[in-house]
C-alpha cells in the first residue's frame, strides 16, 4: 500500500510537470489563456483531473490496466500565438512541450537518484522509491503521449508533419482516435510502440547503474 501511495504521488507530480509544459510554451508564444486560467504553475492541484489523475491510476494499480493517467487539458488559443510561427507550428510546439517536460523530469530524477545513492541514502528509502517511480513514469508518459494519435500530443505532431493531401488521415484520427487507442490497448498492439522504446529505457538504466558503480 505504501508503494502504491508513493506511485500515485510520483504520477501526480509527473502529470503536473507535463501540463505545465503545455501552459508554459503556449504562454511564451503569446497566449494569455493558460495564465488567466491558473495553469502556468507547477501546483499539481491546478492540473489534476479527478478521473485521470486519481481514479483511473488507483484502479490500474489493482487491475491489469496500464499504469497511466492524465491531467486536465491545458486550453490554448492558437489565434493568440506570435506571428513568428504559423498556428499549426505553434500548436505543435505546445503539444511537444508536454513530453519534453517528462523527459526533463526523467533526467533530473535520474541525476538526483545518483546523488542520493552516492551520499549514502539507503536503497529502500522512501525518497529513492519516489525517484525510481519518477524515472519510470515520466518515460512511459513521454512515450505514450508521443503516439501519433489524437487526442495525444503526438497527434498534433503528426498533423504538423503531414501534407495537406493527407489531411484526411488527421481528420479520421481526430474523430476516432480514442477508439483507436482503446483498440490498441485491449488487443495488445500498443506493445509494438512501447517495446522498441523500452530498449532505450533499458539502455538508460544501464547508464544510471554505470554511474552508480563508478
Amino acid at each position: 500500500m505504501q508503494r502504491a501511495i508513493l506511485f500515485l504521488i510520483a504520477l501526480i507530480l509527473s502529470i503536473a510537470v507535463h501540463e505545465y509544459g503545455h501552459a508554459l510554451v503556449a504562454s511564451r508564444l503569446g497566449d494569455p489563456l493558460p495564465r488567466s486560467q491558473g495553469r502556468l504553475t507547477l501546483n499539481p492541484l491546478r492540473h489534476a483531473d479527478l478521473m485521470g489523475t486519481i481514479v483511473f491510476p488507483l484502479v490500474a494499480m489493482f487491475s491489469s490496466f496500464p499504469l497511466l493517467g492524465w491531467g486536465k487539458p491545458v486550453q490554448t488559443n492558437t489565434a493568440a500565438y506570435t506571428r513568428r510561427f504559423s498556428r499549426a507550428t505553434g500548436h505543435m510546439f505546445v503539444a511537444i512541450a508536454g513530453p519534453a517536460m517528462n523527459l526533463v523530469l526523467m533526467v533530473v530524477s535520474s541525476l538526483v537518484m545518483v546523488v542520493l545513492v552516492r551520499v549514502g541514502v539507503a536503497s529502500n528509502s522512501l525518497l529513492l522509491v519516489v525517484e525510481e517511480h519518477l524515472i519510470r513514469l515520466n518515460f512511459v508518459l513521454m512515450v505514450f503521449n508521443l503516439l501519433p494519435i489524437p487526442p495525444l500530443d503526438g497527434g498534433a505532431v503528426l498533423a504538423w508533419f503531414l501534407p495537406p493531401s493527407l489531411q484526411g488521415i488527421v481528420d479520421f484520427l481526430q474523430r476516432w482516435g480514442m477508439l483507436v487507442l482503446l483498440g490498441l490497448m485491449f488487443t495488445g498492439l500498443l506493445s509494438l510502440w512501447f517495446t522498441p522504446a523500452f530498449h532505450l529505457y533499458d539502455y538508460w538504466l544501464r547508464l544510471i547503474h554505470g554511474l552508480l558503480a563508478a
